[in-house]
């Protein structure tokens, strides 16, 4: 069962031409030129139920813009969207109960409240019955152990704490979708893990679907077993994790570390980064040579350690902002 399906979705933005300085006097005799941006350029994709998906892409890609058409917010210019089988415009109000939102740069709980009484507030706005509210509350509040705050101040708490509570009041209703927008956004590293293996444990345990959006390429990888990668309006990208980290990626950096200075050569698949005096740093074209072939240059005796890495995602993931392929 597909969660979302999008087809040729489509977004265009009208706006004036606005003269400025010396030209402003074009204003008074010059009809104002239209110009027109295709935010989202024609658009197609599925999301399965229980998926865990990173819909990601550099400021400005459209990704904001196609998730304000997935809750209905906005309006599409042309193409089809469903979002679990309502058409998100027309049946917003019935959507909003069996979808869920964390945002990381904005707020939904009342700071000078206690998160059990914002847990109880928003359960009043899903029409929740009492007892099935208490309940609920109770069993999100072992899950993500926030027993011991629960009854403090908002205001009070760490921005760990409250991003804590914050999927917790998401998850009240118990929706079928769950949107996060950059939500580890300032935590500390602990915080961040913590975040991320609650979500992961949303997803597996509770069957939910994740749709997640995050600069934070650490997230993406720990959370996210599926990614689409938006440009332009454009969708670029359409993979697997896994496949993004691995098929696509044919380079290892090597970094050796000898026993005496010695003079490096480059050669097809092998090019040198950087060196400094004993400590080299390499880059291997898999698809030309292998990394026996690399150490074959070396005598063992010189090599006094060496360290094989993958290319980070992040340097991947920015080989796509910018429109290359992989192998490029």
């Amino acid at each position: 069962m597909n969660i979302i399906e999008v087809k040729d979705l489509k977004k265009t933005f009208i706006s004036k031409k606005k003269y400025k300085g010396k030209e402003m006097w074009k204003h008074l005799f010059k009809k104002k030129e239209k110009i027109v941006k295709n935010a989202v350029d024609g658009i197609t994709f599925s999301v399965e139920e229980g998926e865990s998906l990173a819909f990601i892409g550099p400021n400005g890609a459209g990704k904001s813009t196609t998730i304000k058409m997935l809750t209905g917010i906005l309006y599409p210019t042309s193409g089809e969207v469903r979002v679990l089988g309502f058409n998100p415009q027309k049946d917003r109000i019935k959507l909003s109960y069996r979808l869920g939102t964390v945002f990381g740069q904005k707020e939904q709980l009342w700071v000078h409240l206690s998160p059990y009484d914002n847990f109880l507030f928003f359960g009043s706005i899903y029409d929740i019955k009492k007892e099935e509210l208490k309940k609920t509350i109770d069993e999100l509040s072992k899950l993500f152990e926030i027993e011991d705050i629960i009854n403090q101040p908002v205001r009070s708490l760490s921005l760990g704490q409250r991003m804590k509570c914050e999927v917790v009041a998401s998850l009240l209703h118990k929706p079928k979708l769950l949107l996060f927008d950059e939500p580890t956004i300032g935590l500390d590293p602990i915080a961040k893990e913590t975040l991320r293996g609650l979500i992961k444990k949303i997803n597996k345990e509770l069957k939910t679907t994740i749709l997640f959006t995050s600069h934070d390429v650490g997230d993406i990888e720990e959370v996210c077993k599926r990614v689409i990668i938006v440009n332009n309006g454009k969708i670029v990208l359409d993979d697997s994790m896994r496949n993004l980290k691995y098929h696509h990626l044919n380079k290892k950096i090597v970094e050796v570390n000898l026993k005496r200075e010695v003079e490096f050569k480059e050669r097809d698949g092998i090019k040198l980064l950087k060196q400094n005096k004993t400590l080299m740093k390499i880059e291997v074209d898999m698809t030309v040579t292998s990394v026996n072939e690399l150490l074959g240059l070396f005598n063992a005796e010189d090599i006094q350690d060496i360290t094989i890495s993958s290319t980070p995602l992040e340097e991947i993931i920015k080989t796509i902002y910018k429109g290359k392929t992989i192998d490029e």
